[in-house]
């Protein structure tokens, strides 16, 4: 969308820019029918603590987004500052949709089931709250039903200028 009487932002210098702000990187699960989903996000937000809700944004046309139209339990997998190649993998195109979890070690989150990376910094389990439309994405806010932290010593990941790092 334009603003009347301003010249559209163009994509690349969008893209580039938004680029330069870190923005923690995280793993979204989800089960439908037995089978996990999974895929890396960098859009993991706190809205509220009272009551607890946390947010994410999703691309519309993803396999995450139609299967959350099906189920409304979610985790989240606040990724550790060793767990690029996590991150690299459940971002990779053309990943299996069965069976891509069997390479990252996982339990089941406690309340929704779905999975918490192994290892990871945090997690949460949450139950859909609203989707909210946002040009080619939907903003996902979910009730945090469960939470918990990882070791004291682990440090985040970090998405920064196209590529993750390990902050601590």
């Amino acid at each position: 969308m334009t603003v009347p009487g301003t010249a559209p932002v163009d994509e690349d210098a969008f893209r580039a820019a938004v680029g330069r702000l870190p923005a923690g990187v995280a793993v979204v699960t989800v089960v439908r029918r037995g089978v996990a989903h999974a895929t890396t996000v960098n859009s993991v937000a706190s809205v509220s603590l009272d009551p607890p809700l946390l947010l994410f944004s999703v691309h519309v046309d993803s396999r995450l987004r139609d299967v959350l139209d099906e189920v409304d339990g979610w985790a989240v997998s606040v990724l550790a500052d060793d767990q690029a190649d996590v991150a690299d993998w459940l971002a990779s195109p053309g990943r299996p949709a069965v069976g891509q979890l069997d390479r990252v070690p996982h339990t089941s989150a406690p309340v929704s089931g779905a999975p918490w990376v192994a290892g990871a910094a945090a997690w949460f389990d949450c139950r859909t709250a609203a989707v909210h439309p946002a040009g080619d994405h939907d903003v996902v806010v979910g009730d945090v039903l469960a939470v918990a932290q990882g070791a004291p010593a682990v440090g985040g990941l970090v998405h920064l200028r196209g590529r993750v790092r390990g902050v601590r």
